[in-house]
């Protein structure tokens, strides 16, 4: 049984993320399963820091970009948004070049709290990154400056 209150598009799923530091960096919803969203991100200049590596700030951006996305996707109606509240990461292993996968599951959903855990896999399917994402639900307000 599907946990989303609205029905999953990947395409409009990834043009919610249009001119944001999600497209700069490359990152593409790529699979929604009845429980879990999955993302990919390049290790490229983009991503990279000094040294090589996936930069570390860019798994963050991938696992609270997937968290995010599958927590809205769980809320009914135009009221109330998921905004994140705190996410951690423990970064496992260096990743040089090709892609990660990150997949996006709940631990927890509740009525004023989510919790999700975001694994971000290599291209050979090792773990690199494991992180825990906690959205607060909140009213939705309106965005003028």
């Amino acid at each position: 049984m599907s946990i989303w209150k609205s029905q999953p598009d990947l395409d409009r799923i990834n043009s919610w993320s249009e001119g944001t530091a999600a497209t700069a960096l490359g990152i593409r919803i790529s699979e929604i399963g009845d429980d879990y969203l999955c993302g990919t991100m390049p290790v490229d200049e983009r991503t990279r820091q000094p040294f090589g590596l996936l930069h570390g700030g860019a798994s963050v951006l991938l696992a609270e970009t997937l968290g995010s996305l599958a927590a809205n996707l769980c809320l009914e109606g135009q009221s109330e948004v998921a905004v994140g509240l705190d996410i951690n990461a423990n970064h496992l292993r260096a990743v040089h070049s090709g892609q990660v996968t990150g997949t996006a599951r709940p631990l927890h959903i509740g009525r004023t709290t989510q919790v999700w855990e975001i694994r971000i896999v290599t291209d050979a399917g090792e773990l690199c990154c494991i992180s825990r994402l906690t959205m607060a639900v909140v009213p939705r307000r309106d965005r003028r400056a």
